[in-house]
């Protein structure tokens, strides 16, 4: 089932680079020369108790983000960093830099709605992609633009989906980089609203039936604050075109019984069912399915619990095909009469294997993507489960899903890895042959490179990939500046990807490494539970071994080691720098979980317990979480190092809280010189729609943190 999102474009968002043999980075230990005061924080007196412990929590009022002690907060933090890194010397040459290499046309594959083949382009420098269309071979036009959405450009598109026949559009709007969004619904032709917007809508797609209205899901408005109350009931919406929004039917998730924390539904891509999955976590998720073609048919259970993930992937008349990891870890392919869909009906069509399967469907084919040790490989299947052929790809690295319409004849793909900017491919359904559609415009040599995927062994003996990108004619001699990325969570995987952002670092001689830390989907669902709750801490001892690799093999020192995460990767971070704080020069975590004992009170963090745990649900997990959440584990007395948390004031998936508690604590515990610095931007949420503009400069910022604090003096 195809979702028109701009999650399609996340290869574009990271896609340039230049080669400059010219430009070296000159290093020396050096301290910086900046003398730092930082704001004063108010320690207030609440203590929590957690069965037979009291826990003080002296930061507490930084979780109310209405207050204006909080803004007036966030205002002097700022300035102290924005100070700090304004007087880098060559913070405005790397931001001159990435504009430079960011600068050139980027393009989405092309795809079909009714008489159009629309596409997603950016000319450069643009804050947000424009959608375009084309009839018939015909000029080109714009469709939509978002850089017109707000002044600042803070507004961006996060879904547009068209109805059946495509003469209708519905798209939703983030504002701020919130979650929570706005579903416009317009005429293709005249480009004009239909009806008011749809407003509060959070974690939804946006799912037609026919031309005559779509579903979507969203939580009631929380009392509180939108930003951090927590939301707990999610609910499926249909909306009947013309309709006011107070009188959409709420199709499942209004009783107690039917209470879940996400909840999606789907229209098959023949208009014959909607699919809906109820989840009480992240991993995990129930099943139903209604006939639409009967007008008083109800919603019928499929799969009664929440162990497994499963979901529709095609439909050919009655017969269902669902991907599965019920009692295949690394997902499998099964079909099912609509008639009598239950478990013990379902039957086998493409088999589990040891490596992880993500398939799509279009052209009349499945094309089963395969990662092995987190690179791409794919084959192409009929619907009978007869393997066609294996499909050539342009190399070793990322494949998106070659995806469409069940009646196109050809299919588009990107590919790309750590040191190839995504190319466009079309893909010929019936010869099975890809050529160049649309090369990468991106002025970076990749020969001039060199990606290399290595296993290290991390504590518990466990075997774990990752890939080590840097200059061809570069010296392994410890003295290199270099940045080690993970996630670890979530059942998220970590394929080679090109970035903008990561060229500029490597063509000043930076390493990038990126480490396929356990809690990821990289080998399936006993990798990713290898680390979640009591076994979480697999994924730091993971990262551990892997800055010691580096290490070890004279890529890097830990005088020259930054280590990076967002999110998940956030509390990544927090928690190793927190547990080994000599194993690194610079720490970057992003947009972090960094207080585990709460985390689950703010929006839907809930939903995160399967990964987690929570401090409530058993003295052990409590003392589990205590034991690694970094806001309780800053020490006195330690010298820490140079640290640049970064965050949005928007962010309502994982609260700022978290963020402003870590900073706060870093700064007033740092037994060392290097600095604490928390980085704010303002009108901005968790990442996604970030304005270009606002990209460059936090990498410029981040960029010159790092090498300013390894001790590099020019460029």
């Amino acid at each position: 089932m195809k979702k028109m999102t701009l999650l399609c474009l996340a290869g574009l968002l990271t896609a340039c680079g230049n080669d400059n043999a010219e430009q070296q980075v000159t290093t020396s230990q050096v301290e910086p020369n900046h003398s730092i005061n930082y704001p004063i924080t108010r320690k207030g007196d609440v203590v929590d108790k957690y069965f037979d412990t009291e826990v003080a929590d002296p930061y507490r009022w930084l979780e109310d983000d209405r207050s204006e002690e909080t803004a007036a907060w966030v205002t002097a933090e700022n300035k102290v960093t924005f100070d700090y890194l304004n007087a880098i010397p060559y913070k405005n040459k790397i931001k001159s830099r990435l504009e430079e290499l960011w600068n050139y046309e980027k393009f989405s594959a092309p795809f079909t709605e009714g008489e159009y083949t629309y596409f997603y382009k950016n000319d450069g420098l643009q804050n947000q992609y424009a959608v375009y269309r084309q009839k018939d071979g015909g000029e080109v036009e714009l469709f939509l633009d978002p850089n017109k959405f707000s002044a600042d450009g803070t507004t961006s598109l996060s879904t547009l989906s068209f109805s059946k026949d495509g003469s209708i559009a519905a798209y939703a709007i983030s504002e701020g980089g919130s979650d929570w969004r706005k579903i416009i619904v317009i005429d293709v032709e005249t480009k004009q609203p239909l009806e008011e917007a749809l407003v509060d809508v959070k974690f939804s797609g946006i799912s037609w039936y026919k031309n005559e209205g779509f579903y979507y899901s969203s939580y009631d408005k929380p009392k509180g604050s939108e930003l951090s109350a927590k939301t707990d009931q999610h609910k499926l919406y249909y909306h009947k075109l013309g309709q006011a929004q107070s009188q959409d039917q709420v199709i499942f998730g209004a009783s107690e019984d039917e209470k879940r924390r996400y909840i999606a539904g789907e229209v098959s891509e023949d208009n014959r069912f909607l699919i809906v999955t109820g989840a009480q976590s992240t991993s995990g998720n129930d099943l139903y399915i209604k006939d639409l073609t009967k007008a008083d048919s109800k919603l019928i259970n499929i799969l009664d619990h929440q162990k497994s993930d499963t979901y529709l992937l095609h439909n050919e008349g009655d017969k269902l095909f669902f991907v599965t990891n019920l009692n295949a870890p690394n997902k499998k392919i099964v079909t099912v009469d609509a008639n009598n869909p239950s478990v013990e009906n379902w039957i086998d069509l493409i088999a589990e294997t040891e490596n992880v399967l993500v398939p799509s469907v279009g052209g009349g084919f499945i094309f089963t993507e395969y990662m092995v040790d987190a690179i791409s490989k794919v084959n192409q299947y009929d619907f009978n489960g007869k393997l066609v052929r294996e499909v050539t790809l342009p190399g070793v690295g990322s494949v998106s899903s070659i995806s469409g319409k069940a009646s196109a004849s050809t299919l588009y793909y990107s590919f790309t890895n750590y040191k190839v900017a995504s190319t466009i491919y079309r893909f010929d359904v019936a010869s099975g042959k890809s050529e160049v559609y649309l090369a990468s415009g991106a002025k970076f040599n990749s020969d001039d490179y060199v990606s290399k995927q290595v296993f290290y062994t991390s504590k518990d003996g466990t075997k774990v990939p990752m890939i080590i990108t840097h200059k061809k004619d570069i010296e392994l001699n410890g003295n290199n500046p270099t940045i080690l990325y993970g996630y670890g969570g979530f059942n998220i995987s970590l394929t080679p990807s090109f970035s903008i952002a990561n060229a500029v670092w490597m063509e000043q001689g930076g390493i990038y490494a990126v480490a396929n830390l356990r809690g990821g989907g990289e080998y399936g669902k006993k990798w990713h539970d290898a680390g979640t709750k009591l076994q979480k801490q697999n994924v730091f001892d993971d990262f551990i071994a892997a800055a010691e690799y580096l290490i070890k093999e004279q890529y890097t020192s830990s005088d020259y080691l930054a280590v990076r995460g967002g999110s998940n990767g956030g509390l990544l971070v927090g928690a190793v720098m927190t547990q080994r704080p000599d194993l690194m020069q610079v720490a970057l975590p992003a947009v972090g979980v960094l207080d585990m004992l709460r985390y689950h009170t703010f929006t839907a963090g809930a939903g995160w317990a399967y990964d987690y745990g929570t401090a409530e649900q058993s003295k052990e997990m409590f003392e589990y979480l205590q034991a690694y959440s970094p806001v309780h584990n800053v020490k006195p007395g330690v010298s820490y190092p140079a640290t640049m948390v970064t965050t949005g004031d928007h962010d309502d998936r994982v609260v700022p809280a978290h963020s402003f508690k870590f900073a706060a604590h870093l700064q007033d515990k740092q037994a060392g010189s290097a600095p604490t610095l928390i980085r704010i931007e303002t009108n901005a949420g968790h990442g996604a729609g970030t304005p270009v503009a606002k990209t460059i400069e936090q990498y410029a910022d981040i960029f010159s943190f790092t090498l300013y604090n390894m001790g590099v003096k020019q460029l």
